[in-house]
């Protein structure tokens, strides 16, 4: 594969981009298990029927025995089924590459033995021994190949037929870089395999992370939401008889949050709609939401609705000095953290006071949320849920931090501090 190609990208195809190496994927597995047996019978059979029927006959010791060229060969079929043994067996070489391959070698060897003015490459070996190269048969192929060519060699020498020396060396270096392309092969292949395998490990890595995502905006939101309408509806239900104009300002209060609540669940909808659409090549056409994501510019509202439950929440902000040191990623972080701690002290603490500190510290954007919570002492303890989980991966995915602990032994303090990265 060129070193200047992006395998990361998203247009890149490793189906496309690597058809050499892995062209078998590309054929029908029909295909793939005949054409070896297929090509190497048209090749090496009817040239070995000719060779065989009709050439000249050498005997003991390389003496040529004569014979009118053309006149038919006694015998000449056993060279024939000679050749045909490699191409038959090689239909059996996707199961059992190693037998195969030592098949092929033994009647090759035997077919030089026979015959040796034939000198047509035994072509159905060559793709035994690549094939079973590719195919993990290594031992087999190497151990059956040397050993038939060995006593190949030997054999002619003792019986006393023609084997030169230039042939043996020809047949000995086509053997060896027989092997070297089946290594090459095997070795590509694998590189391929684990091309494909770390590609599908980044997409579903990247699956996974935008589920994580999705999951945590539509937790923060919903979790806020959710919980101030569960205490408007309280209100309201116990002052509808006694204070029916309080009871209608909790329902005013519902109305308001639960369409807040709607227009942020179809932005993190609209996003993923138009990413998904993205992906297949359609349009998304009006379907990106227009509303922007919250950032710091929201936080005294926010803080506004939650003191409209009765949690009263102290502000101490250096609102714009943050806001112009941080990007807009860093902003909705540090909302978001915002939001589910004073969520978790309207839900799970028993007082009603909460303080948020927003400033600058040493090259970091650091958001405090402190309340006092009960009088009786906690466990200290404390077990991350989803919100926790979700505040820490966000300062964590800015390259930031979360801490969170007791001050007092019925508080709870969550500390997020985020890198300040500066708008060019």
């Amino acid at each position: 594969m060129p070193p200047h190609w992006d395998t990361d990208a998203p247009w890149f195809d490793h189906d496309r981009a690597l058809p050499v190496a892995d062209f078998g994927n590309r054929m029908p597995r029909r295909g793939r298990v005949r054409f070896p047996a297929i090509f190497s019978f048209l090749v090496q059979v009817p040239a070995t029927v000719v060779l065989a029927r009709y050439g000249r006959d050498f005997g003991h010791a390389g003496h040529d025995l004569g014979g009118e060229l053309g006149a038919p060969r006694p015998g000449w079929f056993l060279a024939v089924a000679l050749a045909l043994i490699g191409p038959i067996a090689l239909l059996g070489a996707r199961r059992f590459p190693g037998p195969v391959a030592a098949v092929c070698a033994a009647a090759a060897g035997a077919l030089i033995l026979l015959r040796p003015d034939i000198g047509l490459p035994y072509v159905a070996l060559a793709f035994a021994i690549v094939l079973g190269i590719v195919r993990g048969a290594r031992v087999w192929v190497y151990a059956s190949v040397a050993v038939a060519w060995a006593t190949t060699i030997a054999l002619a020498g003792t019986l006393g037929v023609p084997l030169p020396p230039a042939r043996i060396a020809i047949t000995t270096v086509a053997l060896a870089v027989l092997c070297a392309i089946g290594e090459w092969v095997r070795t590509r292949r694998e590189q391929i395999r684990e091309l494909r395998r770390r590609a599908d490990a980044r997409r579903q890595s990247a699956e996974q992370r935008e589920r994580v995502r999705i999951a945590r905006e539509l937790h923060d939101v919903l979790a806020h939401s959710l919980s101030l309408i569960n205490v408007q509806a309280g209100v309201g239900l116990h002052l509808i008889d006694s204070q029916p104009a309080k009871a209608a300002e909790a329902l005013a209060n519902i109305k308001l949050t639960s369409k807040t609540a709607l227009d942020e669940v179809r932005t993190v909808l609209g996003i993923l709609r138009s990413d998904t659409e993205a992906e297949s090549g359609e349009s998304a056409g009006g379907a990106v939401p227009l509303t922007p994501e919250p950032d710091l510019s929201r936080l005294p509202a926010l803080i506004d609705s939650y003191s409209a439950q009765g949690l009263h929440v102290e502000l101490i902000a250096q609102l714009q000095p943050v806001m112009d040191a941080t990007t807009a990623a860093t902003q909705l972080a540090l909302f978001r953290i915002c939001q589910e701690s004073l969520t978790n002290v309207l839900r799970h603490s028993q007082t009603r006071s909460a303080t948020v500190r927003l400033e600058l510290d040493d090259g970091y954007a650091v958001l405090t949320v402190t309340d006092e919570g009960s009088t009786e002492p906690l466990d200290p303890a404390i077990v991350p849920g989803g919100g926790l989980l979700g505040m820490r991966e966000r300062a964590e995915l800015l390259g930031g931090s979360l801490r969170v602990e007791r001050p007092s032994p019925g508080g709870f303090l969550v500390e997020a501090r985020l890198p300040v990265r500066r708008m060019r």
